[in-house]
């Protein structure tokens, strides 16, 4: 089910009988039709995993599921909105940038500190994001949310991308994270994350960046 895009702020999105979609509570701002909206309590298509998962990292965002047969504006907090494809392969994106996403997607939950070792875990404790990231794989699309709008840079072999932890929005492809450090540690002290750290993207695939550092 694509999404389409009415403005920055707002998307529109076809329900039909024998799918459904997935979005984070209180996005709904209208819809057209028969449409019913439930609570989600599995945590979507990841099942009781990814609820717990998300749970660990503090990023128990509600999930409503959506069926029936009509159409549906999403949009939240006024927040800017982007829309991913996705064609087969996965995308990380952490839980309270979720706006929407096709059902049939499939939901799990990735520890940040299996691609970036001990550096994945300092992200999470001194930049104040989740120590998880939620991962969407298949053949579908996802609405994320983000400050200011958000830009998609490539990342190549060779052409490490390196990015604000507080900036990051969604990556896709063979790519693997590291946090690296900007500055000595005794240099950090009162900084915020922009100016500490890095995390540092490399292998081939797109990283999804906001203009804004504040959090959702």
């Amino acid at each position: 089910m694509p999404f389409r895009e009415i403005n920055s702020k707002m998307v529109e999105a076809t329900v039909v009988p024998g799918q459904k979609m997935f979005s984070q509570r209180g996005a709904m701002l209208a819809y057209r039709g028969e449409v019913a909206f439930t609570p989600n309590i599995q945590g979507g298509q990841g099942g009781m995993m990814s609820m717990i998962g998300r749970r660990m990292a503090n990023e128990a965002t509600p999930l409503m599921t959506v069926e029936g047969n009509g159409t549906v504006m999403f949009g939240h907090g006024g927040h800017h909105i982007h829309v991913i494809n996705l064609s087969g392969d996965t995308l990380y994106v952490e839980a309270d940038r979720l706006l929407a996403f096709d059902g049939t997607l499939q939901q799990g939950t990735m520890f940040m500190g299996s691609q970036g070792g001990v550096m994945g875990m300092v992200r999470g404790q001194v930049t104040g994001q989740g120590l998880f990231t939620t991962t969407l794989t298949g053949h579908g699309a996802v609405a994320v949310m983000a400050h200011g709008g958000v830009i998609e840079l490539p990342i190549t072999p060779g052409r490490d991308v390196h990015v604000d932890p507080q900036a990051y929005v969604a990556h896709h492809g063979q790519v693997r994270n590291k946090l690296s450090t900007a500055l000595g540690w005794r240099e950090m002290v009162g900084r915020g994350s922009g100016e500490g750290f890095q995390l540092e993207l490399s292998g081939s695939g797109a990283v999804y960046v906001q203009a804004s550092e504040e959090k959702l």
